[in-house]
C-alpha cells in the first residue's frame, strides 16, 4: 500500500470520527508537531554551538557576509 493510499485511508477514518474526537486529534498532532520542531531547533542550535567552539564560524555584519559571497 502506497503512502498516498495510507493517507487517504486515514483521512476517511478521521472524517468518520465525531467532531470532538477530530478536535482532540488535531490538538494531539499539533502538539507533537510543535515538540518535533522544538527538538529540531535545539539540535540545530547545538550543532551551531559546536561549530562555533571548533572555530568553524565567523563573525561579521550582513555587509561583511555579502562582500564575502561576492568575492
Amino acid at each position: 500500500m502506497g503512502y498516498q493510499s495510507i493517507l487517504d485511508e486515514i483521512l476517511v477514518k478521521v472524517a468518520e470520527m465525531p467532531l470532538e474526537d477530530q478536535d482532540l486529534l488535531v490538538e494531539l498532532i499539533s502538539n507533537r508537531y510543535k515538540e518535533k520542531r522544538r527538538e529540531d531547533i535545539l539540535a540545530n542550535a547545538q550543532q551551531t554551538f559546536e561549530e562555533y567552539k571548533k572555530g568553524l564560524t565567523s563573525e561579521g555584519t550582513s555587509s561583511d557576509l555579502f562582500r564575502e559571497l561576492e568575492a
